[in-house]
């Protein structure tokens, strides 16, 4: 018993510093349309302020369902996806990781040092649209 409860203790503190690269709730919501059945959506769940930053971060999940692609989290065996950190103000974004069935999640841990890129084209554009006015009851990490 005691070596459970051992285990345990060191395995508690490894899971909580596993869970801001992972999505412990998805909650999708779609935020546009794009060719051939295919569509993006963002995870209201994981989505946080940066305490370090301000910047709103987000993940996001490409569907099409004659592919049996999501739109799902990390380690699904149909998730496709990414996740950034968006400037609402600025209008830019930079991109902490992505992932795929064959590749697990990896945040950049340098990302707050990256270089922002601008957030154009008609994906990113709703995506920001989407999420931006969240950005004030967004919880802070």
């Amino acid at each position: 018993m005691r070596r459970a409860l051992a285990l345990a203790a060191l395995i508690a503190p490894l899971a909580a510093m596993a869970a801001p690269g992972t999505a412990s709730a998805e909650k999708w919501t779609k935020y546009i349309d794009v060719a051939n059945g295919t569509a993006w959506s963002y995870d209201a769940d994981y989505s946080y302020k940066d305490n370090q930053t301000g910047r709103l971060v987000v993940m996001q999940a490409i569907s099409k369902p004659s592919a049996n692609l999501g739109p799902s989290g990390p380690g699904k065996p149909d998730g496709v996806g990414s996740v950034y950190a968006l400037d609402c103000t600025k209008k830019n974004m930079i991109s902490l990781g992505g992932y795929s069935p064959g590749k697990p999640l990896n945040i950049n841990a340098n990302w707050r040092s990256d270089t922002p890129k601008k957030a154009d084209g008609a994906e990113n554009e709703a995506l920001l649209a989407a999420v931006c006015p969240t950005l004030a009851n967004a919880p802070t990490k």
